[in-house]
C-alpha cells in the first residue's frame, strides 16, 4: 500500500498535526457484530435461499445477499441514504462484514482466478455502488421478494427466541397493532397530506412484540388512509407465521383507531383474542355516567385510584352486543373520574377486568418500540418513478419503464425493520452481559461506532480496537457465541 501522508495544522494549538494516511482504519466496527448476528440467527442464508434474483448470472459481481447486508448494516450504523455506500466503499471493516469471501478475500482487489473466469465469476471490489444497490431494490420490490423479507424477519425473531428459551416457543404473545405516520419530503407515489398529523405522510401498518421488544411486520400504505384499513388482511397472516416459530397462541392488542366490524368479527371467526380501546362517544358516555363519581371516601384512604366495570355495548355498525369494560380513574383535583373503554372478545372468566387493563396497558412498550425505530433509524422512504433523462451527459440508448416506487418503498422499510431487529439482538445480548438497560441509540454510540485498525496478515485480519471497546466488546461476543449451534425442535 502506497504511503501519501497529508498534513494540515490547527490554528488554537501549532503544535497538534493532522495527517491521512493510506491505512486500513475504521470506525464502523460494529458492522462486524452486526454480521455476526445476521449469520448467527440464519438471516442472509434464508434470503440467499428464498430470494428471486433475475439478473443475468454472467454479468453478476455483487451476489444479492452481499448487496442487502450492505443495505441493512449501512442502516445499522446510521447511513440513511444510499449514496453513503459509495463514501463507504473501500471501508475494512464494512468489506469484510459484507463479504461472503473467507480469509482476506473480502480486503484484496484483484483479477479472477482461471477457475473463477469459467465459471463466470467476477470479484467485487469494495460495496456496491449506489445505482448497483437502486437496482437492488428494483429487485426486492417484486411481491415475492418483498414476501420473503417479511418472513425472513419473523424466521429471525423467531430464531432468537427459541435459541434463548432452548426451542421453546413462547406461551402466549400480545401481537401491537399500530399505524405509524413516516413523513416524506417530495411527492413520493402513494404519499399524501394527512390532516391528522399535519404533513404528508406513508401511513404503514406495523406489527410489534411489547413484551419482547421486537418489531414482526410491516406494510406500506398511502398516506390519507384510515387506521384499520387492510388490518384484518395484515393480521390474519400473520397470525398464523408467528404461532408457527414464536409463539403458541397469539393475541391482538390494538388502540382505539382499530374496533370496526370486519376487523373485530373477523379476529372472532378466527377464535384470535383480542383487546382493544375504544373512542368515547355521547352513548358510551352516557352509560360510564353512573360509575363517574369516587365510591367513597374510605376508598381513597385504601390507595386505590383506578376502577372496572363490567357492561356490555353494541355500536350502530356492529352486528352483536360485545363485553366492554370501562376503567374509571380518579385524578388530582378532579371531581368526576376520569374514564375510557376497552373492548374484547375474552370473557370475564377467561380474563378479569383487572387482568386485562394490565394486558392493555403494556401498550405503551409497544408505542415506545416504534418511536425508537423512527428516532434511531429514521426510514428515508424516497423513492420516487421517473426515468432517467440522461446518462453521462448523452440521452439513453434505451429507456427503461420506471420500477413501482411505492412497493421500493415498502422494501425499504422492511430493511429497516431487519436493521431494528439485527440492533435490538445485539442490545439484548449486551444487556445481558452488563445487566444494564441498554437504547439501541446508546448501543450504537458506545458499542458499535468505534474506531479500529485493520491488519492483514498472510491468510488473516486482525481488527485492533481502541481500548475502550474491549469492556463491551469481550461480554457481548461471549454472549453471542451462546447463542451458536442448533435449535431443538420447538
Amino acid at each position: 500500500m502506497g504511503e501519501v501522508v497529508t498534513q494540515f495544522a490547527l490554528g488554537f494549538n501549532k503544535s497538534v498535526r493532522i495527517e491521512a494516511r493510506q491505512e486500513r482504519i475504521t470506525s464502523e466496527t460494529g458492522a462486524l457484530l452486526a454480521r455476526d448476528v445476521l449469520e448467527t440467527l440464519g438471516v442472509l442464508s434464508f434470503l440467499d435461499k428464498h430470494l428471486e434474483d433475475r439478473r443475468n448470472p454472467t454479468q453478476i459481481t455483487h451476489p444479492l445477499r452481499e448487496m442487502v447486508a450492505t443495505a441493512v448494516l449501512l442502516k445499522v450504523l446510521g447511513w440513511r441514504d444510499q449514496d453513503d455506500a459509495d463514501a463507504l466503499r473501500d471501508d475494512s471493516a464494512m468489506r469484510l462484514s459484507v463479504s461472503n469471501r473467507r480469509g482476506v478475500g473480502a480486503l484484496l482487489t484483484r483479477e479472477p482466478s482461471k477457475r473463477d473466469k469459467d465459471n463466470n465469476l467476477k470479484l467485487p471490489d469494495g460495496l456496491a455502488s449506489q445505482p448497483t444497490l437502486s437496482r437492488m431494490l428494483g429487485t426486492l420490490s417484486s411481491e415475492g421478494n418483498r414476501e420473503v423479507l417479511r418472513d425472513a424477519l419473523i424466521a429471525m425473531v423467531g430464531e432468537r427466541i427459541r435459541k434463548e428459551r432452548r426451542g421453546h416457543r413462547i406461551r402466549h404473545m400480545a401481537l401491537d397493532i399500530d399505524s405509524l405516520p413516516i413523513a416524506v419530503e417530495g411527492h413520493q407515489p402513494g404519499s399524501e397530506y394527512n390532516g391528522h398529523y399535519h404533513e404528508r405522510v406513508f401511513h404503514p401498518l406495523v406489527a410489534s412484540i411489547a413484551e419482547t421488544g421486537d418489531i414482526v411486520d410491516a406494510q406500506l400504505r398511502p398516506g390519507n388512509v384510515h387506521t384499520a384499513q387492510g388490518a384484518l388482511d395484515f393480521i390474519l397472516p400473520l397470525v398464523d407465521k408467528l404461532e408457527q416459530s414464536v409463539c403458541q397462541v397469539a393475541s391482538i392488542r390494538m388502540d382505539a383507531g382499530f374496533p370496526e366490524e370486519k376487523l373485530l368479527n373477523g379476529l372472532e371467526s378466527r377464535a384470535i383474542p383480542y383487546v382493544a380501546r375504544v373512542k368515547n362517544n355521547k352513548r358510551l358516555d352516557t352509560m360510564a355516567a353512573p360509575y363517574l363519581l369516587p365510591p367513597d371516601s374510605s376508598v381513597f384512604t385504601d390507595g386505590a385510584d383506578t376502577w372496572v366495570h363490567e357492561l356490555t355495548y353494541q355500536a350502530q355498525s356492529w352486528s352483536r352486543p360485545r363485553r366492554v369494560v370501562l376503567v374509571t380513574q380518579r385524578r388530582e383535583g378532579e371531581l368526576f373520574l376520569h374514564h375510557f373503554w376497552l373492548i374484547t372478545n375474552w370473557s370475564a372468566e377467561q380474563l378479569s377486568g383487572e387482568a386485562l387493563l394490565q394486558l392493555y396497558r403494556q401498550r405503551g412498550t409497544a408505542e415506545s418500540i416504534m418511536g425508537e425505530l423512527m428516532d434511531v433509524l429514521d426510514p428515508a422512504l424516497s423513492s420516487c418513478s421517473r426515468q432517467k433523462s440522461h446518462y453521462r451527459n448523452a440521452a439513453p440508448l434505451t429507456r427503461y419503464p420506471a420500477g413501482d416506487s411505492f412497493a421500493i418503498n415498502e422494501a425499504l422499510l422492511l430493511l429497516n425493520l431487519l436493521a431494528y431487529e439485527t440492533m435490538h439482538a445485539l442490545r439484548l445480548l449486551i444487556q445481558r452481559a452488563t445487566h444494564d438497560a441498554w437504547s439501541i441509540k446508546r448501543l450504537r454510540e458506545r458499542v458499535l461506532h468505534v474506531g479500529a485498525r485493520v491488519l492483514v496478515h498472510a491468510r488473516a485480519v486482525t481488527v485492533v480496537l481502541e481500548r475502550r471497546a474491549i469492556r463491551y466488546w469481550a461480554p457481548l461476543l461471549r454472549q453471542l457465541q451462546r447463542l451458536l449451534g442448533p435449535v431443538p425442535a420447538s
